[in-house]
């Protein structure tokens, strides 16, 4: 059997995800200043593929390019996460219907070994990893809608929550419910209730909208306190 060859990852394509990662995971907060120069000899490379991975994250939303100012990490509003939701709520409640349509034998397998990841890391009290599989779930779940439309809209909007998606599970009890409700979710699935799965996660989705906002706000009164 020929091996399977993997795609290589360009210099951009690195430069990028280290960037986005530094985002998400906090390094770089909101309206954090992205300079080229630096994060050049921070990494060792030349300014050109800097320059390219930052276009990238200003098309996608994770960051806004300042003429003559330059480039900083968004810097989110209740408002945007308001509204970043309401399209991931459309979308996902569009993809859960589908799926029930398309699913195949491959899919239950895949849906099963994501649950059975969520449910490890959840026992080992492991936030980081089980947020990393919440996003391959609900990323799959998208593809099993088979709209490339709706899987490339998703990717833009999905990738604007991920600085804050670790503040979606802030407290115990949110944590012990999410994965009651990915579990419940994914079994109404394989039952063929795409009526059921599609409340539950809505529920899922609203109350993780919730937390979010809660940070932001949070957040903002706190700088506010003292800038005072």
């Amino acid at each position: 059997m020929a091996a399977v060859k993997r795609p290589i990852m360009t210099m951009k394509h690195q430069i990028y995800k280290i960037i986005k990662d530094e985002i998400c995971n906090g390094h770089y907060p909101p309206g954090y200043w992205l300079q080229e120069k630096e994060l050049a000899a921070k990494m060792d490379v030349s300014r050109s593929p800097v320059r390219e991975a930052l276009k990238q994250l200003v098309d996608e939303g994770l960051a806004i390019d300042y003429p003559n100012k330059g480039v900083f990490v968004k810097e989110f509003t209740s408002k945007d996460i308001e509204e970043i939701y309401d399209v991931r709520i459309m979308l996902e409640s569009y993809a859960i219907k589908n799926s029930v349509k398309l699913i195949t034998s491959n899919d239950i397998k895949v849906l099963r070994e994501l649950i059975d990841n969520l449910s490890e890391c959840y026992d080992k009290n492991d936030l980081n990893q089980y947020i990393e599989y919440d996003t391959e779930l609900h990323q799959y779940i998208i593809k099993m809608s088979g709209n490339s439309l709706v899987m490339d809209i998703y990717k833009r909007i999905y990738s604007q929550t991920q600085q804050f998606r670790i503040y979606s599970l802030t407290t115990q009890k949110r944590f012990d419910n999410s994965i009651i409700e990915h579990k419940t979710m994914v079994e109404n699935i394989f039952a063929g209730k795409w009526e059921e799965a599609d409340e539950i996660n809505r529920r899922h989705l609203a109350l993780a909208r919730e937390e979010i906002i809660d940070h932001i706000e949070a957040t903002r009164k706190a700088e506010s306190t003292e800038n005072k």
